[in-house]
């Protein structure tokens, strides 16, 4: 993830156990590949970006 830190305001969102495991297997999977720690909260914004970028808004 970017080196830069924007304030992250806490949120609640209710997920099906599929995407929970999901979310756990990709921060796994980041954080082996970078050598830096990823939490299922750094999954969802990094997918979220894609998605609103695949949209046209720039975040």
């Amino acid at each position: 993830m970017s080196e830069e830190h924007e304030k992250l305001i806490k949120t609640t969102v209710y997920l099906e156990e599929e995407v929970i495991e999901a979310l756990d297997e990709y921060a796994e999977k980041y954080s082996k590949e970078t050598g830096q720690r990823w939490s299922r909260g750094a999954v969802v914004r990094l997918a979220l970006s894609e998605f609103f970028a695949r949209q046209g808004k720039i975040l």
